[in-house]
């Protein structure tokens, strides 16, 4: 508790495009009730505050730390394991912070390929090849930058997590639910969840919550939805043909994109139980392939042009394969 009686709040913007703390501002003036209840300490992207102000504080005096983002380089491990020191309730906010999303992508290259192709592209102007480094000598002192890690991880890889809150980003109404029981239970009108559980999202699939019918119809082929004219818009997506991965996917987005006529591409995560997303939803697609000889199913299951991208777009940080061999062996 501050002088004023709250307890304190934290949020921290690690290897993340940003989108979660927009989710949290869309929240619109629900946002009023975590300036009443709660002392906001520390928020880099809304408040003025150093990390030496939180180095100063007592450990697990922070009541709430929401962290997203994944863990890409030793600044934003230094700040995980400070706010996981200095908080009580440590939440994996995000995608990113909860499976590595979009930028755990980057697992798939070396390091060294990664900066490569930043700073040395058709797009880029760099002849003489300057790439950037961790420190250098200036007048006034040695300035430094964050060292990148050989891979990114999600939160749960570097320090121990309270709760999981995933989506990409969360959405808002799910936010306010949260934000709303957190406050009950700092009232002692409602209790946590167990410990190592996911908030803000439900514990189905995305089929469940989506209005399309199945007909349990088999297909000969995977096709692009843009490909397709025109989409059938009561039919289930993934037996028009088009890989669809609510079938593998947490709900609590009432199915916004099928919903809509595009596909499901996964940002809420592996649905409940399942261990492998990427491995669910192979499986998942399977069961709609109209084909028993290895080569036909091989045939169909090549229509899907990206398949690392369709089935660990939003977690392969966080899959079992987390990244490849050649990540993996740079130093």
């Amino acid at each position: 508790m501050t002088t004023n009686g709250k307890p304190k709040f934290a949020m921290y913007w690690a290897a993340s495009c940003g989108g979660c703390e927009i989710a949290v501002l869309n929240t619109h003036e629900k946002i009023l009730d975590v300036d009443a209840n709660f002392d906001v300490v520390f928020w880099p992207v809304a408040m003025d505050a150093k990390y030496k102000d939180v180095e100063a504080m007592e450990d697990g005096s922070i009541l709430l730390t929401l962290f997203n983002g994944g863990i890409r380089n030793d600044e934003n491990e230094h700040l995980a394991k400070l706010l996981r020191q200095k908080s009580k309730i440590m939440v994996a906010f995000g995608s990113c912070a909860c499976e590595g999303c979009i930028p755990g992508l980057a697992n798939l290259s070396p390091v060294g390929d990664i900066v490569h192709t930043a700073y040395n592209t058709i797009t880029t102007d760099n002849p003489n090849e300057i790439y950037p480094r961790t420190s250098y000598d200036v007048p006034e002192g040695e300035l430094h930058i964050p060292t990148l890690a050989k891979v990114l991880r999600p939160l749960e890889q570097v320090v121990d997590v309270d709760y999981f809150m995933p989506g990409c980003p969360p959405e808002s109404h799910q936010i306010a639910a949260v934000i709303d029981l957190v406050i009950k239970v700092v009232k002692g009108e409602a209790e946590l969840p167990p410990k190592g559980a996911v908030i803000g999202a439900g514990d189905s699939t995305v089929c469940d919550e989506c209005p399309r019918a199945r007909n349990v119809k088999l297909i000969k082929e995977f096709t692009r939805i843009q490909d397709i004219a025109p989409v059938d818009p009561d039919l289930c997506l993934l037996e028009q043909g088009i890989p669809c991965n609510g079938p593998a996917t947490r709900s609590g987005c009432m199915a916004r994109c099928p919903g809509v006529g595009a596909q499901c591409i996964g940002c809420y995560g592996p649905a409940e139980g399942v261990m492998d997303y990427g491995a669910r939803l192979i499986t998942a697609f399977s069961s709609v392939i109209d084909a028993t000889e290895p080569e036909e199913i091989d045939r169909i299951l090549d229509g899907i042009p990206d398949p690392t991208g369709q089935v660990y777009r939003f977690n392969l940080a966080g899959s079992l394969l987390k990244a490849n061999r050649d990540a993996w062996k740079v130093k």
